[in-house]
């Protein structure tokens, strides 16, 4: 799975403090995810092209389920997008770099 060098590895033990403070955008995926494969690409990109400006996680939802849960994700991939720890949007499905950004942009 391609991961952007700009994007961090969020677990139930990191999540919190990592993402207290500042925008972040979440995706929720999953290694069987087909639409996940799809979209990392274009998440990686959006990341490339908002750095230092929106930080960008990701979340596999098979090993942390506990974080699934707390953001009502039911289906992958979602893109859940915080304000200083708090969720201010959800995106289900799959999307292109350019709504990732266009909405993410919307935040700042």
């Amino acid at each position: 799975m391609h991961m952007g060098e700009h994007i961090s590895t969020l677990t139930t033990d990191t999540f919190d403090a990592k993402t207290k403070k500042g925008a972040w955008m979440i995706d929720f995926w999953a290694g069987w995810c087909n639409p996940c494969k799809i979209m990392a690409p274009r998440f990686a990109e959006a990341s490339e092209e908002m750095k230092g400006r929106v930080h960008f996680g990701k979340v596999d939802v098979d090993s942390e389920q506990e974080l699934a849960e707390r953001f009502q994700v039911m289906s992958i991939p979602s893109l859940v997008f915080l304000k200083d720890g708090e969720m201010v949007d959800k995106i289900v499905g799959l999307v292109s770099k350019d709504d990732i950004i266009e909405r993410a942009e919307s935040f700042l």
